[in-house]
């Protein structure tokens, strides 16, 4: 029997206005999907909708309409942008399916019964955007910590589920599988801030909103929406139906991929009820970070701010689904936080798409054409540099598959076109059209052309998963379109195979006309009633006038021996997401990993951060800055137009290495 592979993503709530920072959890997930499916491996990949709560009621409301007329054209939306990126997935789960209702109404049953949900009275505050409860102690200025909205306080009778009961079990479970939470920067997180602070109970029912899954022992009172959402990962395998033979073949899951900002739900609140069901816990769960405009978060409100196209229809129009689904695969640095511009967008596809890939293949076809009809020439007595080649096209899959394994998929596709680059050198080298001039080099060239073909072939099967059309359509062109991952031994191609000629996979694009066509577009998209953001102020501007500060008073070399300083390693970094001037770092310092927020994201990215040897400040009293605890501070130096620098080691230290 095949090995199973059960992959998710989260399910949307169709708020339409879709931008491709939705698509790249979906994008993602989908890529993997393929490449196991590819391994012979019997993958189910689930995605859908979450419709119930608060959000749709109001928004029906607003619009006299039913909350299932308001929300049925949006899933349809959502469903052709996942048809518009070639996104093949194994069930689209609404939450409004009968099958669904049904599954959650058993499974708050079974709680009720085993008496981990009972019956109280809730006080707190409820952002309903983001569908979160707060306590006064977590709200930030009295607003929503995660989105920064107004919250409202409500009391209202509740049914709560016992999540502090099993919080010894989940950290007990981190502690003994490292690898169920990744990145390691989101362990720490939930570990720190929530496990090791303590659980609340969860109040998981509502009477005040009616547009829900009614619970079965208490019509009056609805499923809060997360739990309903949470629970479409077993619900669409027929959990607590009469049917559940999918999810016997399925469950445990193998991978939730999750945005970073929902991680708490599904690494504690979502294994808490699982343990209450005496399920097991997914394997893997995984926060990626965010697609960002200008350093921000790209949200509806947000994307129109700036003069970049993140419409998926348009960008799927003008360029094709796989150069979206390239960019988000390839550019932005796994797990940690990638920015968007209408620039890197087109520059990917030119530097990549068009001048390596597209380039390789028209060559090898034109050169195949023209001197051997078009079909492929025999093999011929391997030479020179071909050895090197081949032996890149050999190692190319153990490659790919170790980074998919660690769900890394820019270094897969970074290894694949490693192969693309050096083919593209390998014509250099072996300067197919100056053979041609030569008869009795027929030979050579026939087998410098099969190389080329054969490197084509090896890649495109290699990119099927990340580019299912132009990988189609390279292998349609050989008549290969069904070859899988076990035809990638170098010389599965057949002389006499025809290589025709097709359309350039990736016409290249003026960058700079481009730009400008983008910027009337996205203005002309823009509505009129929409008033224009705020202007920041231009980085040349100079601050007024600042008098001299005064000198700080003289302290003792006492007071100075009371701090203390030691050389630590930025193993990992993200932006904090409420702040456009922080940095979260993980820093080791000798045998200890501590967390470090600093005010220095507008002088580092956190790519440039990870490796960087600091000066910290360890004995400073830790604090929590926009929700994330810091655990010591990193030194700079200021220069005299306000610029940061890193203060670091003259020469290489070991980490835990004291400053005096």
């Amino acid at each position: 029997m095949a090995k199973k592979y059960y992959i998710t993503t989260p399910i949307y709530y169709p708020s339409g206005n879709w931008h491709i920072g939705h698509c790249y959890t979906t994008v993602i997930c989908d890529a993997l999907a393929r490449f196991h499916r590819m391994k012979g491996e019997d993958v189910f990949f689930l995605t859908g909708t979450d419709e119930h709560g608060q959000k749709v009621e109001r928004e029906a409301q607003k619009r006299n309409i039913t909350p299932m007329q308001f929300i049925d054209p949006l899933v349809s939306e959502l469903k052709d942008m996942w048809r518009l990126l070639d996104v093949e997935y194994s069930r689209f789960i609404r939450t409004t399916d009968a099958d669904h209702i049904k599954s959650v109404q058993a499974i708050y049953q079974k709680l009720y019964e085993s008496g981990d949900i009972y019956k109280s009275e809730y006080t707190g505050y409820y952002c309903t955007p983001c569908e979160s409860f707060w306590t006064e102690s977590q709200l930030k200025d009295g607003k929503c910590p995660d989105c920064g909205r107004e919250v409202t306080l409500q009391k209202e009778e509740s049914y709560f589920f016992r999540l502090s009961k099993y919080a010894p079990a989940l950290l007990e479970h981190y502690e003994k599988h490292p690898e169920f939470l990744q990145p390691k920067s989101r362990v720490n997180e939930m570990v720190n801030n929530f496990l090791k602070a303590g659980l609340n109970d969860l109040s998981v029912s509502r009477t005040t909103v009616k547009w829900g899954v009614p619970l079965p022992f208490d019509e009056r009172h609805t499923a809060y929406v997360w739990i309903d959402a949470l629970c479409n990962y077993i619900t669409a395998l027929g959990y607590g139906s009469e049917d559940d033979t999918l999810f016997r073949r399925y469950w445990s899951a193998d991978l939730h991929m999750v945005g970073k900002e929902i991680v708490r739900f599904h690494a504690i609140i979502w294994p808490a009820i699982l343990m209450a069901l005496g399920l097991p816990l997914p394997e893997r769960i995984y926060g990626h970070g965010w697609l960002l405009i200008g350093g921000d978060k790209l949200s509806k409100s947000k994307q129109n701010a700036r003069p970049e196209l993140t419409d998926p229809y348009e960008l799927v129009k003008r360029y094709g689904s796989d150069a979206v689904r390239y960019y988000l695969l390839r550019e932005i640095p796994f797990g940690s936080d990638g920015e968007y511009t209408n620039e890197k967008f087109i520059g990917r596809i030119n530097a990549d798409l068009a001048n390596d890939l597209g380039n390789l293949v028209s060559r090898t076809q034109a050169m195949i054409g023209q001197n051997f009809g078009g079909t492929v020439p025999p093999r011929g007595r391997e030479e020179g540099p071909d050895g090197e080649l081949i032996a890149l096209c050999g190692a190319a899959f153990g490659k790919v598959e170790a980074d998919m394994d660690a769900l890394n998929a820019p270094d897969a596709l970074a290894d694949i076109f490693a192969v693309v680059a050096r083919a593209n050198k390998y014509i250099d080298e072996t300067t197919p059209w100056l053979l041609a001039r030569d008869p009795e080099k027929r030979e050579r060239l026939a087998a410098v052309l099969y190389n080329l073909a054969e490197t084509c072939r090896i890649c495109a099967v290699l990119l099927k998963p990340f580019l299912p059309r132009a990988a189609g359509a390279v292998l349609a062109g050989m008549g290969r379109e069904a070859d899988g991952f076990d035809s990638l031994a170098f010389g599965g191609l057949k002389a006499g195979t025809p290589f025709v000629k097709t359309p350039p996979l990736f016409p290249r694009i003026d960058l700079k006309k481009e730009l400008a066509e983008l910027e009337k577009l996205v203005a002309a998209k823009k509505p009129a009633t929409m008033s224009a953001p705020e202007a920041e102020k231009p980085a040349t501007m100079s601050a007024p006038e600042a008098e001299k500060p005064a000198a700080k008073p003289e302290i003792s070399f006492d007071d100075f021996t009371k701090l203390e300083l030691k050389v630590g390693e930025v193993v990992a970094c993200e932006r904090v997401k409420k702040s456009e001037k922080l940095l979260h770092e993980t820093v080791k310092i000798g045998s200890e990993t501590r967390s470090v927020v600093s005010g220095i994201a507008k002088f580092y990215t956190p790519e440039e951060m990870v490796g960087k040897k600091v000066v910290v400040v360890t004995n400073l009293k830790p604090v929590k800055l926009c929700g994330v605890l810091s655990e010591g501070m990193i030194l700079c130096a200021e220069d005299g137009e306000g610029r940061l620098s890193l203060v670091s080691p003259e020469r290489a230290v070991d980490s835990g290495a004291t400053v005096r």
